[in-house]
């Protein structure tokens, strides 16, 4: 972590990212209490959290312009944009301009559809690829501590000045985001005649999924080859596809503990619906250690390991919290926030080291599409179920899952691999960074 730190850009980075996140976790918070305080309704205020994550369902098309043009501008676009967007909330004086809300947070969702995959394709730039797993670990870590602290921020701020006092703060963070990246030294490729130049094969054998190349000449000229890029060339390469695959099934069923946690909480451990806010603590404690581990990890083990490895974690955390114990279920709080620094880390290395850069902007969307639309379908079908079905038998459907999952993941011999093999999307020579 020292010679990450040492280089210029990632401090410059990480500082504009870090203060952009808190900006971002304070107002979803903040937005959703205004809206249960004007309506009274749960069911209103879950909507905006509902409205931004329709937005983020654009996230391919976000990918698209983040091969389409280079990513450091199309950032600081974005984060101008997002800072106009979310001052249009010192509109809302009542509940007649209620829905303005609801547009700002769709807005918001459909800004982070193209800043993801930006994102993601601009990290191996600053860093090299020798440096991306810390920096991921590292990001990881960062915003995990932030979760917890930026309900009580969310919250205090709201108390204290407001909801439009709370959208002018988060629009100067983005303000500091935009700063940040203006410092950044960084040199791009520049893309050529509205395609990528050079941009490579979909997979090694030319292959993706029999779709043909990923985003050459001779499907690259349509909306279509350009947005389907990113989908074929996930289906082609064995690693990517593995994981994606892996993470998609678990997802599917990792939803149920959005309702199942209410049930551990008040049938299994016979406390207050409110206990559940210590248990995410606790899983934030977890999630920040969990961060400062993943990239040590990444350095014994492949990606895919890592992911199989925060999968059967996952497995061992829910099946603990079956057992009606306090000192268990904080146990298994603390594993389950390892998982999702391990499985964000191991997933972004492996997408940002095995995809050419020219592609992979629409290969990070179409991953994250890929996840989104299992896990909002899952947190739905537990909704459901939970009125049904013991929460003790989700919990174990889950489990079930995941070791299904790890059994698809190392069915690929690409995975099994034990010692880290050459990338398959060889990467271009990245700029060097200035200490």
């Amino acid at each position: 972590m020292r010679n990450l730190l040492r280089l210029r850009n990632v401090r410059i980075y990480l500082f504009g990212d870090v203060i952009s996140t808190l900006g971002d976790n304070a107002l979803w918070l903040a937005m959703a209490i205004w809206v249960k305080e004007l309506t009274g309704s749960s069911a209103w205020a879950g909507l905006v959290i509902f409205c931004f994550t329709l937005g983020s369902l654009f996230s391919p098309l976000g990918g698209v312009l983040a091969d389409r043009f280079p990513r450091r501008p199309l950032l600081i676009c974005a984060n101008l944009l997002a800072a106009a967007v979310v001052l249009l909330i010192l509109l809302v004086h009542g509940r007649d301009l209620l829905w303005l809300v609801y547009l700002v947070m769709f807005g918001y969702g459909l800004i982070g559809a193209v800043t993801g995959p930006a994102e993601t394709a601009l990290l191996p730039q600053i860093v090299g690829e020798d440096l991306l797993a810390e920096a991921n670990g590292l990001q990881q870590t960062l915003n995990q501590g932030l979760r917890l602290v930026t309900p009580l921020v969310g919250a205090g701020l709201f108390a204290l000045v407001g909801g439009g006092v709370v959208a002018v703060i988060d629009a100067a963070t983005f303000g500091a985001a935009v700063l940040s990246l203006l410092a950044l030294r960084v040199n791009e490729p520049a893309p050529a005649g509205g395609v990528i130049a050079g941009e490579p094969a979909a997979a090694p054998d030319g292959d993706a999924g029999n779709g043909g190349d990923a985003g050459t000449d001779g499907d690259a000229g349509t909306d279509g080859g350009r947005l389907s890029a990113g989908f074929r060339f996930l289906a082609g390469e064995p690693v990517l596809r593995s994981i994606t695959v892996a993470l998609a099934l678990v997802l599917l069923a990792m939803g149920f503990t959005e309702s199942a946690g209410f049930s551990v909480v008040t049938v299994g451990l016979h406390h207050s619906a409110s206990f559940v806010g210590v248990l995410m603590t606790v899983q934030g404690i977890g999630a920040v250690a969990g961060g400062l581990l993943a990239a040590p990890l990444l350095r014994r083990m492949t990606e895919p390991m890592l992911t199989g490895l925060a999968l059967c974690t996952a497995a061992a955390a829910v099946l603990l919290l079956t057992l009606p114990n306090l000192a268990t279920a904080l146990v298994a709080m603390v594993l389950a926030g390892f998982v999702g620094p391990w499985v964000s880390v191991a997933a972004t290395t492996a997408l940002q080291r095995r995809t050419p850069p020219a592609v992979l902007g629409r290969v990070a969307g179409a991953f994250q599409l890929a996840l989104t639309i299992p896990q909002l379908t899952s947190i739905g079908l537990g909704a459901a179920l939970i009125a049904v079905v013991n929460y003790r038998v989700l919990l174990v459907a889950i489990a079930v899952v995941a070791v299904i999952a790890i059994g698809y993941l190392f069915a690929t011999p690409e995975t099994r691999r034990r010692v880290p093999g050459e990338p398959v999307g060889v990467a271009a020579p990245v700029a060097q960074t200035t200490p």
